[in-house]
């Protein structure tokens, strides 16, 4: 008997009680931040020095990576192009909402109140770009009631991750190599798992691309490829630090582009580019230079970290997914442990290797500000002495070099271990029945959540005739 997938009353439901509980939540405990209460201006107020002019920008950039690159490269599948592009839409906008109020309690609540401003939907953001990097693990699988569920649970977990880390751990990881990319991939990881149909392995007729699916597709990698260095340098000190951060994340794309056009021809039987490897593997140097992106690590150590990220990235889609999905039960639809997962811990490597080499003679005192935890602690001579070097310069842990590692190292395993066990108890949440589900034979297609076109059932992957022999080399 087919699952019913009907979305009448369960999907206008859930939004309702959601929407109910965020009004009473917003309206009992969000107001607006300093820069946007218009109670706290005066006269003397210089309305240029206000944070929008600082951080707008960037939101503006980080918002075309989730509603446009991310909804655009979702979207490869030729019957499922809505579901990429509108379940993205709807995911998206839903978690944004839920995270400015749990981010907004351990981040910005002061007072009895959550204070807004732009840096908490720049944040906010941060925590949907990790829903939808886990929702690229079932995509095609879920019911858009799942994956709002789904949004509901991980954006819980990821604030809470995120609060403990940041403020017990202390670590460097500007980029969210760690909180964002890797959490994310081993989120999605648990969810897959517990969500696993062995039907699946053996291939299905939805499960396949056409010409204009991959043309969309590959606009979305375009889309994330141009804002991505304003997402690695978002949330780096202004001045030189940002400005690193952008040429290090332009270089490490750039890198791994390269790398990934010479790796399909090179690696594919018929010498051929396959359109997979350049919407996925082209971006992986902006994974991979994450963690040490605003550190003094020179521009050649970015372009190397671009190449190797690369080429972890495309073997573990030629031949780690694969493994997987036939004996660890994990069906990674997207690809998300070799773009997010694999290039993550490179990443973290590569900043661990980053924080060893920081030394006064390369940083100058600036070596306290982009390693705060590296300042000294508050009655040490030697604090007085850079307060006066670099004003505003606030009490660090005085930790040493080698012991910043091995906190990197504690907040990459913890952090691992947090994201599988929560996306495994929320793939158990998602397997509740009365979520709509699709049927194994339903997966993969917008029919079943959508009133779809009628010429949707004659959408089909184009065959394209063999190239003659005498052209091939």
């Amino acid at each position: 008997m087919k699952k019913s997938t009907s979305l009448k009353i369960r999907l206008p439901a859930l939004v309702l009680v959601s929407e109910i509980v965020f009004i009473a939540l917003y309206a009992g405990f969000v107001t607006y931040d300093t820069d946007a209460n218009a109670k706290l201006q005066d006269n003397m107020t210089n309305p240029m020095e206000n944070d929008l002019y600082k951080d707008y920008p960037v939101f503006v950039d980080v918002q075309v990576m989730i509603f446009i690159g991310f909804g655009c490269l979702l979207a490869f599948l030729h019957r499922y192009g809505f579901g990429g592009l509108v379940f993205n839409f709807l995911t998206a906008t839903f978690a944004i909402q839920w995270a400015i109020l749990v981010q907004g309690y351990f981040q910005f609540y002061s007072g009895g109140k959550i204070h807004l401003g732009v840096v908490n939907l720049l944040s906010a953001e941060f925590a949907c770009a990790v829903v939808l990097i886990s929702y690229g693990a079932v995509l095609g699988k879920t019911s858009p009631v799942q994956l709002l569920v789904m949004a509901l649970l991980e954006v819980l977990i990821f604030s809470i991750t995120e609060w403990a880390v940041l403020n017990y751990l202390r670590i460097n990881d500007a980029g969210g190599s760690i909180l964002i990319h890797i959490f994310a991939c081993y989120f999605g990881l648990g969810v897959t798992f517990v969500l696993y149909r062995p039907s699946l392995n053996n291939g299905h007729a939805n499960d396949a691309t056409s010409y204009q699916s991959d043309i969309l597709s590959v606009m979305g990698t375009l889309f994330l490829w141009v804002f991505w260095p304003s997402f690695n340098s978002a949330v780096t000190f202004k001045g030189d630090d940002q400005h690193r951060a952008i040429l290090h994340t332009f270089i490490g794309l750039s890198a791994s582009t390269l790398t990934a056009f010479a790796l399909s021809a090179l690696l594919s039987q018929r010498g051929k580019l396959t359109m997979a490897d350049i919407q996925n593997v082209t971006l992986a140097g902006g994974v991979t230079v994450g963690a040490s992106v605003d550190m003094m690590i020179s521009p050649v150590a970015a372009y190397i970290l671009g190449a190797v990220g690369c080429i972890a990235c495309f073997l573990g889609y030629k031949y780690l997914t694969p493994f997987l999905a036939q004996h660890c039960r994990i069906q990674d639809q997207c690809g998300i442990h070799n773009l997010h997962g694999l290039t993550g811990i490179i990443s973290c490597l590569g900043g661990i290797w980053g924080i060893m080499m920081a030394n006064e003679d390369t940083y100058g005192p600036s070596l306290y500000q982009t390693f705060a935890h590296r300042a000294p602690m508050e009655g040490d001579p030697r604090l007085h002495e850079l307060q006066q070097l670099i004003p505003g310069l606030q009490p660090g842990l005085g930790r040493t070099a080698s012991e910043q590692a091995l906190f990197q190292v504690a907040a990459m395993f913890s952090t691992i271990g947090v994201a599988a066990v929560g996306g495994i108890a929320t793939g158990f949440v998602l397997k509740l029945p009365f979520l709509a589900s699709p049927s194994d034979e339903c997966c993969f297609s917008d029919k079943p959540y959508f009133q779809v076109p009628s010429d949707h059932e004659s959408v089909a992957v184009p065959k394209l005739p063999e190239v003659p022999e005498d052209t091939k080399v």
